[in-house]
């Protein structure tokens, strides 16, 4: 069973009320969308969306008993604002994007999101998708390989695991892969993350397009917003997280001119859309992550539209 995490941090964030509408564009199976309707009972509606449609099918049950208050889609959040329009489901009040891999697809060894358990490397959350893992590294040059694995999974050794990996070709399972990565850099004793951790994340990231994705879903999510309207976004890598601070810090000025040595007038024409809520990421309490050690790399960033002047 999956569990999501901060839920209470995003309750207590978003501030959800009776009658009011929200998105999650990251349904999953569906926990933090029940907090949201049991806390805008009992009018209160939400429009979840998820690109992978086993967990939008965990999410229908459930969600079974708001069935007449929650309408789910098969979408990756990329499109969010085109099934918003379609639904006629605008502006909402809050938009929650809870990123990452969740238990429901790691647990399942045919989807090929673990090293814990051999299955097919996969990776897709859609099926639709074309391409899996091992298609995008059968495709790529070694070369290619290696800044896959340097820019997605911040590897240092990504050269190192890319010649492994080509001189091991083909490789077809995930427990196959694990193990030529352990080869290729060897497993420090004691240390928190498995050898191949970063090389499945690379790869996960790069087979769903997830960075490019985000980049693009957040400002049509707060083109969503009504005013005042909140937007948070839960992330569990470095990566994501620079995304979303970049993106809010940019959307919270007036000017984003590029900086020069004397004063400039603005030519950018740019107005802030966003206040920054959350000035640091929001993580975890010890007691949640003792719970559900997934939360330990979890970070919540919020904003708020601001109101038209």
């Amino acid at each position: 069973m999956h569990i999501p995490v901060l839920v209470r941090e995003v309750l207590v964030t978003l501030h959800p009320q009776p009658g009011q509408y929200f998105i999650d564009g990251t349904v999953g199976s569906g926990g933090h969308a029940r907090a949201i309707l049991e806390a805008t009972a009992p009018d209160g509606r939400l429009l979840g969306l998820d690109a992978d449609p086993a967990a939008l099918e965990v999410a229908r049950h459930n969600l079974s008993t708001y069935e007449d208050r929650v309408h789910l889609v098969h979408a990756n959040f990329v499109d969010l604002a085109d099934v918003a329009h379609r639904y006629g489901f605008f502006p909402v009040h809050g938009i929650l994007l809870d990123l990452g891999v969740s238990s429901l697809q790691l647990e399942v060894p045919e989807r090929g999101f673990s090293f814990q358990t051999e299955g097919p490397l996969d990776m897709r959350y859609d099926p639709r998708l074309t391409k899996t893992a091992y298609d995008l590294m059968n495709d790529l040059s070694e070369e290619e390989l290696a800044a896959l694995l340097y820019r997605f999974g911040e590897e240092r050794r990504s050269r190192v695991i890319a010649r492994a990996i080509k001189q091991a070709w083909p490789i077809t399972t995930t427990t196959q892969l694990a193990e030529v990565v352990t080869r290729a850099v060897g497993g420090r004793r004691g240390a928190r993350l498995h050898p191949a951790t970063r090389t499945f994340q690379a790869l996960r990231i790069a087979v769903n397009n997830e960075l490019d994705a985000l980049a693009r879903a957040l400002p049509s999510a707060v083109s969503l917003l009504t005013p005042r309207g909140r937007l948070a976004v839960i992330s569990f890598h470095s990566l994501e997280d620079r995304i979303v601070k970049e993106f809010f810090a940019r959307e919270a000025k007036d000017c984003i001119c590029p900086s020069t040595p004397y004063p400039a007038p603005c030519t950018c024409g740019h107005r802030a859309t966003l206040r920054i809520v959350t000035r640091k990421p929001i993580v975890a309490s010890s007691e949640e992550i003792k719970m559900n050690p997934r939360a330990r790399s979890a970070k919540l960033r919020v904003a708020e539209r601001k109101e038209h002047r």
